[in-house]
């Protein structure tokens, strides 16, 4: 099966202005006190057309008030004009360089891109609607530093594919995405990316003794798989310890026997959107060529009731050793990922290990759908990921680890428990269950994604649905680390 694998709306490409000849200029422009004439208003994404001298139009973009200007404002201003453009119909138009080198704002022509690419996203495979013939091309304008907007206009392309793509694979429903063909897309990438790709079925993770991730998906006809993309790096780092981002992938999550209400589980085909992003993170890695080796996993189940199925007081030996009592069936994504994490740490040795996921209903209701939830055991990589985050509008807030929080999950006839049982400290809870599977000389990170992973209503750049969170924070990481 194939998925949308890049943005078909839209396409960007660097052009010297002193060659272009087209038909609508795209300029984006803060806001004046008092206002010029012609200006679209005061409010970030306002618009006005407007006819210049020369015959040609001129699509004015608001990007708010001066005193407010950041990147994330102007790529949301960049999600404005894309709208106009492909619901318009306009074959191609031109961005002003100038106009946004003008406003003193650090990155604001990546951010425009990005909010561009972002923002033309639509995932209409089901839909009885005619195909795009030809996407929209817009052309990045200038005659001054064109190889470095040549640079850019790579760059923004390559992290939106990659966000696309787990936005494309987040939407695909569970009749379509189930444990063996995320593995099946996974090939794909792999080859056509150059990446190394290694599938771990059922067989090799029972002779592992990998016994949480599988039991998790006892309850489909689908197994569990455990999915490792593996990119090498360049030049001298090649050969050196990676980076392992690990996400969680259920592809359908029924909640098991501690069933989900009806209104609860609509909408859990999200519930694989760590994983989505781990994909589109491996694609926009092989595509910016960085020089850090990194290996994505993807831990793929699916959470279904059948009397195979595992149930509340089952007591799971891990691929750790370490045993844990299930309390509820319905905290499924901690135990595919402490197989995963342990495997990553054994096989890897990783200089960093960080894990996504769709973790906690808790991170929700604590940080609601602005931030996803942080945890780490080592300072400088929860302030670079709490970097990355504000740099790409993936924003994070830290949580605490406290040892403490153990005692709401120690265990009576096992190590410990998958759940406390209560709602007290439950997106803790969730951390510091992991927290048992990591060393703690492994810089380790968990971002419980659970409240930005999809939206219910559109947002700045992001439609009804899957968002791609993840992808651009840590490729954004990633590539602070060269």
């Amino acid at each position: 099966m194939k998925t949308s694998s890049s943005n078909p709306r839209l396409s960007l490409v660097a052009t010297p202005q002193s060659a272009w000849d087209g038909d609508l200029l795209i300029t984006p422009i803060p806001a004046k006190q008092p206002p010029e004439a012609e200006h679209p208003g005061r409010r970030l994404g306002d618009f006005l057309m407007v006819e210049v001298a020369d015959g040609h139009s001129k699509l004015l973009v608001s990007l708010g008030s001066q005193d407010k200007l950041s990147s994330e404002r102007v790529r949301r201003a960049g999600r404005v004009a894309a709208r106009w453009l492909t619901e318009g119909g306009v074959p191609t138009a031109g961005v002003q360089v100038s106009q946004l080198e003008q406003t003193g704002v650090a990155g604001a022509l990546n951010a425009f891109c990005e909010g561009l690419l972002l923002g033309a996203f639509r995932f209409d495979r089901y839909k009885s609607v005619e195909a795009i013939d030809k996407p929209t091309t817009v052309h990045i304008l200038t005659d001054d530093n064109l190889k470095q907007n040549e640079h850019v206009v790579a760059r923004s392309s390559a992290v939106v594919a990659g966000t696309n793509l787990a936005r494309a694979l987040a939407h695909e429903p569970p009749n379509v995405i189930n444990p063996l063909t995320l593995a099946e897309q996974a090939q794909e990438l792999a080859l056509k990316k150059g990446l190394k790709c290694t599938v771990l079925g059922e067989k090799e993770l029972t002779e592992m003794g990998a016994n949480a991730i599988l039991s998790v998906g006892l309850g489909s006809k689908t197994p569990s798989q455990m999915i490792i993309l593996e990119y090498p790096g360049q030049g001298e780092k090649v050969g050196t310890a990676p980076v392992v981002i690990a996400g969680k992938a259920i592809t359908f999550d029924t909640g098991g026997y501690s069933l989900k209400n009806t209104t609860g589980i609509v909408g859990m085909k999200y519930d694989k959107c760590g994983g989505a992003a781990v994909l589109g993170i491996m694609q926009a890695v092989a595509d910016l060529k960085l020089e850090t080796p990194v290996v994505g996993m993807v831990a793929a189940a699916e959470n279904m009731i059948s009397p195979d199925a595992y149930r509340p007081n089952d007591i799971i030996k891990t691929l750790s050793g370490k045993t844990v009592e299930i309390i509820s069936t319905d905290a499924e994504g901690r135990m595919v990922l402490s197989d995963t994490l342990t495997y990553a740490q054994d096989r890897f040795q990783p200089r960093a290990l960080v894990d996504i996921a769709t973790l906690t209903g808790g991170i929700v209701v604590a940080l609601g759908s602005v931030r996803a939830g942080l945890f780490s055991n080592d300072d400088t990589l929860a302030e670079a990921l709490m970097t990355a985050g504000e740099s790409t509008g993936e924003k994070v807030w830290r949580m605490p680890l406290d040892d403490e929080y153990f005692e709401l999950i120690r265990g009576d006839d096992s190590d410990f428990k998958n759940s406390s049982g209560v709602r007290k400290a439950h997106p803790i809870v969730g951390g510091i269950f992991l927290k048992q599977f990591v060393s703690d000389a492994v810089p380790w990170a968990h971002l419980d994604i659970a409240g930005v992973d999809s939206v219910t209503r559109e947002l700045p750049y992001a439609p009804i649905g899957a968002t791609g969170f993840g992808v651009r924070l840590l490729v954004d990481y990633l590539s602070g680390l060269e």
